[in-house]
Order: structure tokens, then sequence, then C-alpha cells
């Protein structure tokens, strides 16, 4: 196999993150920061052709390389998080770390990436993974945010969020890196179009109806005011109030909130709705320790801390067939493209 291929066929596995309702990829999809009193809330909405996915445990202390061709990106996992995962093992939509960092992505048709300078590449999803891996502070994110390139791959755009509430719309518009963090982030709320477009939109147009990206910016930015103003009841009801208004029926697949104080993520599923939650605290562990899994639309609810499971290569590999198998755009992937990218998480050791 020729050094190019690769890295054309990630690119590929990584236009799954679409975050499409039927054909036009920008279809959907909403992410917003939340804080209340003493507690910070980080709120998703995944909205895709599939709701397939597992719950992911991965270890601190692992080093690890990017998938990709030419000069892939390495680093060492400090952190452990969990993540979701619909395309393996290092490859996730999202998730939060040990220190209370989250980091999730959202579709924009915008995206332009830098050129190759010659940094080193990492992928769009492996993008989150490793900062997941290696970044605790918002702050610490965005100083290091230039270190590597994003190679190509689906348009995307990123909102960050740790602990402490600082939280940062991290895009790449016309080959250049653009962060919204601080008074640039007033109302830390993420759609599909660029954050400037969608915060004019907003303020000239308030909350509206319909399923836009604009629009659906707007309302959760006008809930969050509100609730600023007159904060009543439970903050985690509240947040999950928030992605009911803007879900966009069974499209919606995945529902998250995670208490990025408590170390808890939330989670509701398109085919599974009962709540269900995860102590990240009880499963965060070391290299040496197996890497555990959760089937996200298994039948639980309440705390499915202890119900995570041994990860297998075997359940990765079957995790990356079914969503090349059920997702229109990809159904026509090399079986050993699919084999190549389940087996890359062999590649990581631990650390010396």
């Amino acid at each position: 196999m020729s050094a190019e291929r690769p890295g054309r066929l990630l690119a590929a596995a990584c236009a799954l993150v679409l975050c499409t309702l039927g054909v036009r990829p920008a279809g959907a999809c909403t992410t917003f920061c939340l804080t209340e009193g003493d507690t910070v809330l980080f709120g998703r909405n995944y909205d895709f052709e599939i709701g397939d996915g597992l719950l992911i445990v991965n270890p601190r202390g692992l080093t690890k390389s990017s998938a990709r061709s030419g000069s892939p990106a390495r680093w060492v996992s400090r952190y452990a998080s969990v993540t979701f995962n619909q395309y393996g093992r290092d490859f996730p939509t999202g998730g939060m770390n040990e220190a209370g960092l989250v980091v999730e992505l959202m579709w924009l048709d915008d995206t332009r990436y830098p050129d190759d300078n010659g940094r080193p590449a990492v992928g769009v999803l492996e993008w989150i993974q490793m900062q997941l891996d290696t970044r605790g502070r918002v702050a610490d994110l965005l100083a290091h945010a230039a270190d590597v390139r994003i190679a190509g791959g689906a348009p995307l755009h990123y909102l960050v969020a740790d602990a402490s509430g600082s939280a940062a719309a991290v895009e790449f518009l016309d080959g250049r890196l653009v962060v919204h963090t601080g008074s640039d982030l007033p109302v830390p709320v993420l759609t599909n179009d660029t954050y400037e477009r969608s915060l004019s939109w907003s303020r000239r147009n308030g909350p509206a109806p319909g399923p836009g990206s604009l629009q659906r910016f707007a309302r959760a930015a006008s809930m969050m005011e509100a609730r600023r103003r007159h904060a009543a009841g439970n903050p985690v009801e509240g947040a999950f109030a928030i992605l009911d208004e803007v879900a966009q029926g069974r499209a919606t697949r995945w529902s998250i909130v995670y208490d990025m104080k408590g170390r808890l993520v939330r989670f509701r599923t398109e085919v599974h709705r009962p709540e269900r939650w995860v102590a990240l605290g009880r499963l965060a562990r070391g290299c040496s320790e197996p890497v555990l899994m959760l089937d996200a639309n298994a039948p639980l609810a309440g705390d499915v801390t202890d119900r995570f499971t041994r990860w297998t290569p075997e359940a990765n590999l079957a995790l990356v067939a079914g969503s090349h198998a059920q997702v229109s755009f990809l159904q026509e992937t090399p079986r050993a493209e699919i084999e190549r990218l389940a087996a890359h998480p062999a590649s990581a050791a631990c650390a010396p």
C-alpha cells in the first residue's frame, strides 16, 4: 500500500462525523457550556444517521501516534478519559478526561484547515483524543493548539470547556486557527455556523423556531440566559431541557451532559431513553490496566459505572465495520481499510 493511500482512506473514515440529517452534512448537532453556581455542565446533542457506539475508558500513560501518513503526531496520554466512539477506539466524537476537560465536535462547512507546513499531522477525530490525553485546562489546550495541524478530513469546529467554566470555540477558517474565548465568547454555544455569524444572528433575531443551525444557537443561548437571570431547579435537568428544545427528533441519537467538577457523564440515547451516568473517577486507570467499554445503547438505567466490560480488538472491529456498513456514504470502504483503522490502537504502548 502506498504512503498516500492510508491518509486518503482515513480521511474518508473521518467523514463519518458529518452530524447530518439525511444527505446534507451540516444538518444539526448542538453544544453548550452552562455554569450555575458551583456547577459546570457541558451539554451535547449528537445528530446523525446512526446511533450505534461505545463509551470507551482510555488509560493514561500510553505512547500514541496518529494514523495519518507522512509526519504523524506523537504524544503520551497524561489523563484518562471517557469518550463516545462510533468509529473505533482513539477516533472519538467527544468526551471528558479526569481533569474535567471536555472536547466535542460540530460540522462546519466554512472550515478550511491550514496547509501542510511541516508540523506533525493528526486526523479530525484524533485531535479530540489527543487533547483529552494531554490537556487538563482550556488555557493549556489553546496554548498548544498550533503545535500540530489537522490534515484534512471532515470540516469541523470544536467546543471545549474545563472544570473552571472556561470555554472556547476552536475553528479553522481560511487556513488559519480562529479561537473565541473569554470576552470573545460571551455565549458558550456552538452549532453548525461560525461562532461570529451565529452570535451576530442571535443578537439580531433572538430565539426563533426552526431546525436550522442559527435558530438552534439562538434558542440555546436564550434558554441559558434565562437560567442565568432566574436560575431555578436542578442544573442537570435544565441542561437536558435545553438539549430537548434543540433536538432533531429521532435524528438526535445521543444527548449528553458532562458534569466537569463532579466528573460525571450523563447520557440518553434515541434507542434507550432512560438516563444513565458514569463516574469517571471510579474508572480512570493507568496503561497497565485493561481498556474498558460500554454499549451506548445497552438497556440500562441509573449508575452504569460498574457495567463496563473489557475492551477487545474484536469489539473494536465490529464497531468500525458496523458503522461503515450503515453509513450511506461509507458502504464502499474496502475491508482492508476497515481492519487497518480498527487495528490502529494496537500501536499504543505503555510509556517508559
